[in-house]
């Protein structure tokens, strides 16, 4: 088998949410066959543990099996240079920005369930608390091990659940306010990115602060942003602010992932009766009307307050119904950014592909 065979082969396998094969999409690297007869394939995937990229994976093995081929699998990023020196977060695969236009909407709730949903899915992650004025991620988990810090004062983050945590909480003490300026909020936003040792990530999910200030724009400014999640509630007062922040991404060309509902429907533990106290259909509706994904639609369960009390992620209740709504959101958003990745090889490879004839008339 010589490598056009190995391509010929790849042409069954289709993306299943670009609609078209993985060649024709320019999703294959690279395909070496060695004089073994092995075969290496190196695939444009960058969502590691995404459901559909684990498809087209299995997918890619299907199609060669029947010649009795086993590939070697790897994937990397198309256009992305880790050995440039000017690169931030060079190891980090791709940074998740978790936002709110307001508080209160429980978005660094959904950010810790988002890390340690992914992380339980199996990729490496780290989880940010961006929020300097309020940072409660580390309470959230349970989580009271400060960081290290090495000799050549960068800090080594704490773990729990398999996520590597940093957060102005570990540097604070208990009950100090934060007061700070523009010029400061950036300083500090920047040691806490780059000056951390993460190590090598699949997924760096960052808390911003709510609203659209001094952190989220320092954020988008000097941070390889790959998507975002807009968390939002129901009722339209959120939904009003869930729009300012849409158009900050939008300002800054940084994706908008999806829309994330939270504090949905109310079910009564004691009576099973249904209610919407913040509204029912907001974030579907606004997702709809900006023609971006719905991500997930979380309910409003004291076990979600509790967990966070106690700092157990729901997500990982494996018995709970709000789990699974946890869990959903963590599918949708990883499958999401593996998409992000994919469609701008796709669109880079027919950039350059020459027009046809009929074109060119």
């Amino acid at each position: 088998m010589d490598e056009s065979t190995v391509r010929e082969r790849l042409r069954t396998v289709e993306d299943p949410e670009l609609g078209d094969d993985i060649v024709s999409l320019g999703l294959v690297n690279d395909v070496t066959v060695s004089d073994d007869g092995s075969v290496a394939i190196d695939l444009a995937l960058g969502a590691p543990y995404s459901p559909t990229e684990t498809q087209i994976a299995g997918n890619v093995r299907d199609a060669l099996a029947e010649d009795g081929v086993d590939p070697e699998l790897s994937a990397s990023i198309a256009g992305r240079d880790d050995n440039d020196a000017d690169t931030v977060l060079p190891n980090v695969k791709n940074v998740i920005a978790v936002s709110s236009g307001k508080g209160g909407v429980g978005k660094s709730t959904l950010a810790v369930n988002l890390a340690a949903g992914l992380a339980d899915r199996g990729a490496r992650v780290g989880l940010f608390d961006a929020d300097i004025y309020g940072p409660n991620v580390p309470r959230m988990v349970d989580a009271d091990e400060p960081p290290m810090a090495t000799e050549d004062e960068t800090l080594i983050p704490p773990e729990k659940y398999g996520v590597k945590l940093m957060s102005m909480a570990f540097l604070l003490g208990e009950d100090d306010p934060v007061i700070w300026r523009g010029p400061m909020v950036h300083k500090v936003i920047t040691q806490l990115t780059e000056d951390v040792e993460w190590g090598h990530l699949d997924y760096l999910v960052v808390d911003l602060p709510p609203g659209t200030g001094d952190t989220q724009l320092t954020m988008l400014q000097t941070m390889p942003v790959t998507g975002s999640v807009i968390v939002t509630t129901p009722q339209d007062v959120a939904l009003d602010d869930a729009r300012k922040g849409l158009q900050m991404f939008a300002r800054h060309d940084t994706v908008v992932l999806g829309i994330a509902e939270n504090m949905a429907t109310f079910v009564c533990p004691d009576c099973g009766g249904e209610h919407d106290i913040f509204g029912a259909g907001g974030g579907s509706a606004f997702a709809e009307s900006h023609d971006l994904p719905f991500l997930a639609s979380i309910p409003l369960d004291p076990q979600v307050r509790e967990g966070g009390d106690e700092g157990k992620p729901t997500v990982l209740d494996e018995d709970s119904e709000t789990g699974e709504a946890f869990r959903e959101l963590t599918v949708s958003v990883a499958n999401n950014t593996g998409i992000v990745h994919r469609r701008a090889v796709s669109e880079s490879v027919q950039d350059r592909t020459p027009p046809t004839e009929t074109e060119h008339q």
